[in-house]
């Protein structure tokens, strides 16, 4: 009889704990970003706090950190690996925050990401030939309907307004209000493949967190690495990862495209293993700089660095002429990413595609718990959770970025 009132008083108490920690929970405002990556899965927790003034404060109340495994090129090749990696950097940032984390904001990277392009047009449809939110959706609607045959086995996970055009006629900004005839619009659609989102969904359900929304990894990560002045100039943000670089471009404040490439750091450390015919593990060293001597050689571990990188930054000088636009992009390149410390990058890729080039700065408080730059997905993805439009999945992307930028960036 004892035992059993023991195990009540416990089973009561916990109960009471979990009661309270729930009504605790439901008086802040707390947003989580999950980050998987090749090599490694980055969990970071973000509260929402107000000052004496009642502006309003973000802090990091916890992270997470661990080893990604049963992933190839952001693909999963083994489900329960990548289930016990995000349940561990889970944990860890549970400890830290001292919250339960049952929600989260996911990044979807890798090189199922990939974009399209689409025009679509529709008569202005009142008597007064006044644009309305109406015919902003209904040529909103045509545009995805043009781009519908490419999204076979695809998601979309963004859907962003370029440029509107009022009878052949530019407009600078939003048209609502205006008068005409006819409407156009140009969309990016960011779009991923349904079975790698479907399997990343499933192994971070596994680890009993529930998705709220989900948005690309490089769009997160331009949220905290650019500022808006160098949007609207005009810039693109690579991202060199392990085993991909991915990119996101921005124009007047926009981005105009997000796309990724097959090739990252990894790489780097293949050539060097192949071309010394040492093992992959001595192969990183050498390439960290952390293993020199006579058959490693400076310059030969230079060489195929260099060699590496200018095929990388040729990758995307490609894209960008591809893009048809009519002038550079004055704000240049920002580099990120873990490879982004690799030998000397910033003068390749000025280099190769003939534009100011420099490292990303992560801007936080010596206190925020974020080491460096390569948390900035996992950490936008939290931020974009208090301050986006997370309500549906058919957000206005526009709204929510210019939203965040009022309120965050200079």
């Amino acid at each position: 009889m004892a035992v059993l009132w023991n195990n009540a008083n416990e089973n009561y108490s916990r109960n009471l704990r979990r009661t309270h920690c729930a009504l605790l929970l439901m008086s802040r405002r707390i947003a989580t970003g999950i980050d998987i990556g090749t090599y490694q899965v980055k969990v970071v927790v973000v509260e929402e706090l107000a000052d004496k003034n009642g502006a309003r404060q973000l802090r990091i109340i916890g992270t997470g950190l661990a080893e990604s495994k049963g992933l190839r090129h952001g693909y999963i090749v083994n489900k329960e690996e990548v289930s016990a990696s995000i349940l561990r950097a889970k944990q860890q940032a549970e400890s830290i925050a001292h919250v339960p984390i049952r929600s989260a904001f996911l990044a979807i990277g890798g090189i199922s990401l990939d974009e399209a392009r689409a025009t679509g047009s529709t008569i202005i449809s009142r008597a007064d030939q006044e644009i309305t939110t109406l015919d902003l959706e209904k040529a909103a609607r045509s545009a995805r309907e043009a781009a519908a045959p490419g999204f076979l086995n695809r998601h979309v996970l963004h859907s962003i307004p370029l440029e509107y055009r009022v009878d052949g006629t530019k407009t600078l900004g939003d048209p609502l209000g205006m008068k005409g005839v006819r409407l156009e619009v140009d969309y990016l659609f960011v779009t991923c493949l349904t079975q790698h989102e479907d399997m990343l969904t499933k192994a971070v359900e596994d680890a009993n967190i529930e998705i709220v929304d989900r948005m690309a990894s490089p769009l997160a990560g331009s949220y905290v690495l650019l500022e808006g002045e160098q949007k609207m100039k005009g810039c693109v943000l690579a991202n060199i990862g392990a085993e991909t670089a991915s990119i996101v471009v921005y124009d007047e404040g926009i981005p105009i495209s997000v796309k990724v490439f097959p090739m990252g750091s990894s790489h780097i450390t293949d050539d060097i293993a192949l071309g010394f015919r040492i093992s992959i593990e001595e192969a990183e060293r050498v390439k960290l700089g952390r293993l020199s001597g006579q058959m490693y050689t400076r310059k030969k571990v230079d060489d195929f660095i260099t060699t590496r990188l200018s095929s990388m930054f040729t990758l995307i000088d490609k894209h960008l002429k591809s893009l048809g636009r009519r002038g550079p992009l004055p704000a240049g390149i920002i580099i990120s990413g873990g490879g982004a410390g690799i030998g000397s990058i910033s003068d390749i890729a000025k280099g190769s595609l003939k534009l100011p080039a420099r490292l990303a700065e992560f801007r936080l408080s010596s206190d925020a718990k974020l080491q460096d730059a390569t948390w900035a997905v996992s950490y936008g993805l939290a931020l974009w959770g208090l301050t986006g439009d997370t309500s549906s999945p058919k957000k206005n992307f526009r709204a929510a970025a210019q939203k965040f930028l009022q309120q965050f960036l200079p």
